[in-house]
């Protein structure tokens, strides 16, 4: 038996099950739907020509530029990149994971536009151990936890550093040792990694 997420159900007792225990981690067919028919209208928003902050367009003071469709991953990668600037201590691994289950349980609820990839990739994390190495320092802004979030999505796809079986290691070493393949960012999606409060 798993613990299924459906974007409400992450009470005290659950977080701790999973922060400092092994509860293995799933994602509830119920929020999955959610999840898909929320994608489904950004990719179809989007392949309509509209202009979508965050999707198609840069962020902040870039908000009117335009992004090509052929520069939409490398706009979420870039922007996961430009805001892992954490300094200071590192949160502990139980701490590190409770960050993980906070933020996929948020983007179950199938607001932010995700795939549901996303939030399996952050359980899937946590079912293999798996805690990214997050400072504890470092906010750039005043839209969430722009830095320690940003931390997250660069262990998720595939750079860092992560903690798994009580060492501090290069993500693609233990991504390698088990099988595991990095997450590919669409649209959206690295932003709406790291524009949460879940820290």
């Amino acid at each position: 038996m798993s613990f299924e997420i459906t974007g409400d159900n992450v009470s005290l007792d659950a977080l701790w099950q999973v922060a400092w225990g092994d509860e293995p981690v799933a994602l509830a067919p119920s929020a999955r739907q959610r999840v898909d028919n929320s994608r489904q209208f950004i990719e179809r928003s989007a392949s309509d020509g509209q202009v979508i902050y965050g999707v198609n367009t840069g962020f902040g003071a870039f908000s009117s530029v335009r992004i090509s469709h052929t520069d939409l991953r490398k706009l979420q990668v870039n922007l996961i990149r430009s805001h892992c600037v954490g300094v200071g201590d590192l949160f502990s691994v139980p701490e590190a994971r409770a960050i993980l289950l906070l933020r996929a349980s948020m983007l179950a609820r199938g607001h932010s536009g995700v795939r549901a990839v996303v939030i399996e990739k952050l359980l899937e994390f946590l079912n293999h151990g798996i805690a990214p190495v997050i400072p504890r320092q470092g906010s750039v802004g005043a839209s969430g936890d722009l830095a320690p979030l940003a931390h997250v999505g660069l262990a998720l796809i595939g750079e860092g550093e992560v903690f798994h079986r009580g060492r501090r290691v290069p993500t693609p070493q233990v991504l390698q040792e088990l099988g595991l393949e990095p997450l590919v960012l669409e649209a959206k999606e690295g932003l709406s990694i790291i524009n949460g409060c879940q820290v």
